[in-house]
C-alpha cells in the first residue's frame, strides 16, 4: 500500500511539473533562468516522444503536455491499482 501511495504521488507531482512547464513556455521565458532548465530537464525526456508522434498532426500547437498528462492518469487509475 505504501508503494502505491508513493507511486501514485510521484505521479501527481510530475503532472504538476508538466503543467508548469506548459505554463511558462506560453510567456517565452529566458531560457537560461535555472527554473526554466529544471523544468525542460524533467519534463524534455517524456514530451520529447510524444512530440514525434504527433508532429504530423499538430499545427502549431503542442499538445504533447496534455498527452502526457492524459497517460499519467491512465497509468495511475487502471495500471497501479490492477498492479497493487
Amino acid at each position: 500500500m505504501f508503494l502505491y501511495r508513493l507511486v501514485s504521488w510521484l505521479l501527481d507531482i510530475y503532472s504538476w511539473i508538466i503543467i508548469a512547464a506548459a505554463l511558462i513556455s506560453w510567456v517565452s521565458p529566458d531560457p537560461y533562468n535555472p527554473l526554466v532548465q529544471v523544468l525542460r530537464r524533467a519534463t524534455e525526456p517524456v514530451l520529447r516522444p510524444i512530440r514525434r508522434l504527433l508532429s504530423p498532426y499538430q499545427a502549431g500547437l503542442d499538445f504533447s503536455p496534455l498527452v502526457a498528462i492524459l497517460i499519467i492518469q491512465f497509468v495511475e487509475r487502471v495500471i497501479l491499482p490492477s498492479l497493487f
